[in-house]
């Protein structure tokens, strides 16, 4: 049985805030709890980006009675005047008398700034309860403040040895029923879904989010330095969502003009003969896409990570063996293990006779090479 207290409030924030993950768009998922004399009486968390953040929600519920109470809050709360009024400001004309926060607000304007505010109005603040669950739940808001790049998570399915589809390209189904609605659910939390033009050109996907109850569908972006994508391709004609294709400055301006009288964004990331991938998250960057899954084939898998530009990657494995010789990440490759892209942060889950594999790639620096 849990007992009451600030790990257990703070728990039930964390458990409303992810909740709430692929409704706030670059901005933060948010819970908070406030709780007096030992009764929660306010509940709230941020829903969608420009609405209220999650203490003036759990504030309004409770109703004027917040006097002497104490908040637990998943995230610094803001100092400054955005689209609503500093949240620190609110729970101070409230009285609320304590503050706890799992985590700082790496936005450089707050940084430090709401727990500062609150300190010096006489409020007790507490930083850093369930910090590492508090990150983890916003690396996708915390890396696009922070870069201006959105976040790329790789998600694949492969068999055992690897493959992707048979020698034929047969892919479906590699994965079994429980994987895939967890692949829907990691659609409906992220603001792009990513692919290259061959998956496109083999499958022709909708690429929308279809789950027990309605979700919301990324922007569908497609890979394709030659515009290879046909006009009655499904991302291009069906509606179901907006879709990008990015492109090189070499690509056939007669295409590019038709793609775009279809409703299609055509943006040139490059000259070519290749799209610049790192042009191509700083254009995404630029349009407020703070987060991608990245589901390509091989060889865009390979050139987002040999690129650097992948932040967290899914595997789910299958228990089948193919032979072949599509991979799930295809490039050059290392000439020694200690070069190898090292995943950190090993998460590991059985769902039915599926793994599902995850972690963080690790970012290496000069000092990594000196034993």
């Amino acid at each position: 049985m849990d007992t009451m207290n600030d790990e257990f409030y703070m728990s039930l924030a964390l458990d409303m805030a992810q909740r709430a993950q692929g409704q706030t768009g670059i901005n933060p998922v948010v819970g908070c709890v406030v709780v007096k004399d030992g009764v929660m009486i306010g509940l709230g968390t941020h829903l969608q980006r420009g609405g209220g953040h999650a203490e003036v929600h759990a504030l309004n519920m409770a109703a004027g009675q917040a006097q002497g109470s104490t908040a637990y809050v998943t995230l610094e709360p803001c100092s400054h005047y955005g689209k609503t009024p500093p949240c620190s400001q609110r729970l101070i004309d409230e009285g609320v008398t304590r503050v706890v926060v799992a985590c700082e607000d790496p936005n450089p304007q707050v940084a430090g700034r709401g727990v500062a505010m609150l300190r010096e109005q006489g409020i007790e603040v507490e930083v850093g309860l369930l910090r590492s669950r508090a990150l983890r739940l916003n690396e996708r808001f915390i890396k696009y403040i922070l870069t201006k790049q959105p976040f790329v998570t790789l998600k694949t399915a492969s068999t055992l040895d690897g493959k992707i589809a048979t020698r034929t390209g047969d892919s479906k189904w590699i994965s079994n029923a429980e994987a895939r609605k967890i692949v829907h659910t990691l659609r409906h939390r992220h603001q792009g879904i990513m692919v290259g033009v061959n998956t496109v050109l083999a499958d022709n996907p909708t690429l929308t989010t279809r789950m027990d109850v309605p979700g919301l569908n990324p922007l569908r972006i497609v890979v394709d330095s030659t515009l290879r994508i046909p006009l009655d391709a499904k991302v291009v004609s069906d509606g179901g969502a907006p879709t990008v294709v990015l492109t090189t400055e070499a690509a056939d301006k007669v295409k590019a003009s038709a793609l775009a009288a279809a409703g299609v964004q055509v943006i040139a990331c490059g000259p070519g003969p290749r799209v610049d991938l790192h042009k191509a998250m700083t254009a995404l960057g630029e349009q407020e896409i703070s987060s991608i899954l990245l589901e390509g084939g091989g060889t865009l898998n390979g050139a987002m990570l040999e690129s650097g530009l992948v932040d967290r990657v899914i595997l789910f494995y299958a228990p089948k063996i193919v032979g072949g010789t599509a991979g799930t990440i295809t490039f050059p490759g290392v000439e020694r293990m200690r070069d190898a892209i090292t995943l950190e942060g090993l998460e590991v889950e059985v769902l039915g006779d599926n793994v599902c594999i995850s972690g963080t790639p690790a970012r290496k620096y000069p000092e990594d090479d000196v034993n």
